[in-house]
């Protein structure tokens, strides 16, 4: 099994930009209660995000396999680089391992619990109604959500504004690949995955705007890294 198929199934080029929102709110929920967090402590909270943000990722290549035979043939499991049964057990395990890592408090192990719900909601419905881009939305406000909860029990409205603001944005990119498979085409170039990229540089605006203007930079160097890692790992 070579690395880069269990990368593909994860979508681990856009792990950034995940990174990138959990940091903002560590960041706005720290500021608003006055604490000062470990570099341990965000470096669990965000591997913790990352191993919910690869499980669903992989299951939903599982749970998308028979569509995907006929329509995205290319995809790690219908290519037979990879069987759909261990790609279940793959994701199923990173699921524990993330909820394992994001038990901080009771309220982010809760929250966490809820995060996991939609992603696994998503990836079963997703196929079946239109309306489950709303789920997918709420995954990406969930990230927010969970990280800020294992700072604070009371994070500021700061927190949960720019989680909607990137709940929009996230429905925005899910409806144009709805449209993009819809049509049964792909655009010349990858447009999903800069508009997967761009999620950094809002919330490095949002930041620069509350906290201090490096937070800017930091957007910055989240899309360029996403970018990056895309020019290996197909980001969408």
């Amino acid at each position: 099994m070579r690395i880069k198929t269990l990368l593909t199934l994860g979508r681990i080029s856009n792990l950034p930009t995940v990174w990138m929102n959990a940091i903002a709110a560590i960041a706005l929920a720290s500021v608003a209660a006055g604490i000062e967090v470990g570099t341990l402590q965000v470096l669990t909270i965000l591997f913790g995000l990352s191993c919910l943000y690869a499980g669903g990722m992989s299951f939903n290549d599982y749970c998308d396999r028979h569509w995907d035979l006929k329509n995205q043939p290319f995809r790690p499991i219908p290519a037979g680089k990879i069987s759909a049964q261990k790609v279940l057990v793959m994701s199923i395990g990173l699921f524990i391992l993330g909820l394992a890592f994001l038990f901080q408090t009771a309220a982010s192990f809760a929250a966490a619990i809820g995060l996991l719900s939609l992603i696994v909601a998503y990836d079963i419905l997703h196929k079946q109604f239109a309306s489950s881009v709303l789920l997918m939305a709420s995954t990406r406000l969930g990230v927010y959500i969970v990280a800020a909860f294992a700072i604070s029990s009371s994070p500021p409205s700061a927190v949960f504004i720019l989680a909607f603001i990137q709940a929009a944005y996230t429905l925005a990119v899910t409806l144009v690949a709805r449209y993009e498979n819809k049509l049964g085409f792909r655009f010349s170039y990858p447009l999903i995955p800069r508009l997967l990229a761009g999620m950094g540089i809002i919330d490095g605006i949002v930041l620069g705007f509350l906290l201090s203007p490096i937070w800017i930079l930091a957007g910055v160097v989240t899309t360029a890294l996403t970018r990056f890692f895309q020019l290996y790992v197909r980001g969408d």
